[in-house]
């Protein structure tokens, strides 16, 4: 494809003609429709079937122009003659191959050397729906499309700024895709949109797919576990983050935009947490960060306490819990990892089935397989119960992404549990501790505010503040441009005063 930018259009228009179906060989789509303008010159138009809106040709393209009275000119026939509003110039093969693969229209003259696009694209595309994988009790119920010309629109309807900047690249040798960068000029820091620019422009693959093949070759740290984008199909989402200073990665083919940077946080805050009252949703947020800790710790806490503490637990449970493993052959490690194993098979199963049956099997199957495993004396009653409440806790994660790395990680606590006891898991949570204090997401700290501290933006993490609290921008995001509303703090009124 590189080679074709060094052969140029031709005035002979056959010879145009020929080196495109040279290009397109073995292609029955391809459509050359041969007329007349003004009859008077030879002209052919070339698009792609199923991918031009052939109904506009006809209209706009071969009626005006095979009807005209005579052609003076090319300039007369762009101006006078051409009822289209997108109109682009093409010098050589190479640009009008890509006007046609995009779905556009190319017209050729007898004895003109350009080639000319007509924005004629019509593709079909999934209707505007609600996103399934974040519903919201209230907020907006309008989701991202796999058109990219949809999304940027959805994004438009909310920030009408002409701030809000949205530069496009084209990754894929093959796939040509258009990727979109898109933030508030004034609001995000510009080395923040050049380092994005510089890591997209580094990607040299044959094929965009999905969002995630641009996340996966962009993030910082390639082996963690834990994301450094956050993924969202709301528009909603997007415009909020925008607001504060961070960009996002729109990605056409993928209903998923990617947000950048962000923080460890900022993946348990929830989609209507800022759409519903402020103390409901500080209290949510506390259950996030004890159910984050129950899905990550209860499996080895049970384990641990059972090999190496049996001294901590009350001697009357105590000796319920000998009672159950009083026949089992298994020690509690590796009954652990057994009832583990088989829950998250049922939870991918669930998710691979249709959504009629899905969430059925899986329910189902937990309840049957664990009974039945009881009954057969491969696992104790209590194991069962702590891998359920394990389960239930993990999905109190608002984002699926930081729930697959708190799962994942579960196993390695769970086997230094088993060897180290409670030493073991707090030996994990240093090493975990640690690491999320080292990563980055585009330079900021992927642990912060709380490593570095910083006491500003702790009013958006463990709580939830009022709205007139939030008058600057988070730290590190946000220090380009830090001042959010100039309004002053509100108060709730004085009931003297309205009496």
């Amino acid at each position: 494809m590189e080679q074709l930018k060094n052969i140029n259009l031709t005035s002979d228009l056959r010879a145009n003609i020929n080196e495109l179906k040279m290009i397109y060989s073995d292609s029955v789509d391809m459509v050359y429709r041969s007329f007349k303008i003004a009859n008077q010159v030879d002209a052919v138009i070339v698009y792609l079937d199923g991918m031009t809106n052939t109904e506009l040709i006809d209209q706009s393209v071969l009626n005006s122009l095979m009807n005209a009275k005579q052609m003076n000119s090319i300039e007369d026939l762009l101006n006078h003659q051409l009822v289209t509003s997108n109109v682009k110039i093409n010098q050589n093969l190479y640009e009008c191959s890509m006007q046609i693969s995009a779905g556009n229209a190319i017209l050729l003259v007898e004895g003109d050397n350009q080639g000319y696009s007509l924005g004629m694209a019509k593709m079909e595309k999934r209707s505007i729906q609600e996103p399934s994988a974040e519903s919201v009790v209230r907020g907006p119920r309008e989701g991202f499309t796999e058109a990219i010309g949809v999304n940027m629109s959805l994004l438009r309807r909310r920030i009408k700024s002409p701030l809000l900047k949205m530069q496009a690249v084209v990754v894929g040798r093959y796939t040509q895709t258009n990727v979109v960068i898109t933030y508030v000029e004034g609001l995000a820091n510009k080395a923040l949109i050049d380092e994005i620019k510089h890591r997209i422009a580094r990607i040299d693959i044959d094929g965009i797919i999905d969002s995630y093949y641009i996340e996966e070759l962009i993030k910082d740290s390639p082996y963690s576990l834990f994301p450094q984008l956050e993924n969202t199909e709301r528009p909603d989402v997007v415009a909020a983050n925008l607001l504060e200073g961070r960009a996002a990665i729109i990605v056409d083919g993928s209903p998923f935009a990617l947000i950048a940077p962000i923080t460890f946080f900022s993946l348990l805050q929830g989609v209507e947490d800022y759409y519903q009252n402020f103390i409901f949703v500080t209290v949510l947020r506390w259950l996030r960060f004890f159910f984050l800790l129950i899905s990550l710790l209860l499996p080895s806490i049970y384990i641990a306490v059972l090999t190496f503490h049996q001294e901590m637990v009350p001697t009357n449970l105590f000796n319920t819990i000998a009672q159950s493993r009083e026949n089992l052959p298994f020690p509690a490690l590796v009954e652990a990892f057994i009832m583990e194993i088989f829950f998250e098979a049922l939870r991918e199963a669930g998710t691979k089935m249709p959504k009629q049956i899905g969430s059925t099997i899986s329910i189902v199957g937990a309840l049957v397989i664990g009974d039945a495993a009881t009954a057969a004396g491969i696992v104790s009653a209590p194991m069962v119960m702590v891998v359920a409440i394990t389960g239930i806790a993990s999905l109190m994660l608002p984002r699926y992404s930081a729930g697959i790395a708190i799962r994942l990680i579960r196993f390695p606590i769970m086997l230094f549990a088993g060897t180290l006891g409670l030493l073991g898991i707090i030996l994990c949570l240093l090493i975990l501790l640690i690491r999320l204090c080292s990563l980055r997401s585009f330079g900021v700290p992927f642990f912060s505010p709380l490593g570095p501290v910083n006491f500003q933006s702790m009013k958006d993490v463990l709580i939830r503040a009022p709205g007139w609290q939030y008058t600057t921008r988070p730290h590190f995001t946000g220090e380009y441009n830090k001042t959010r509303q100039r309004t002053p703090k509100m108060k709730p009124p004085d009931d003297k005063n309205n009496q």
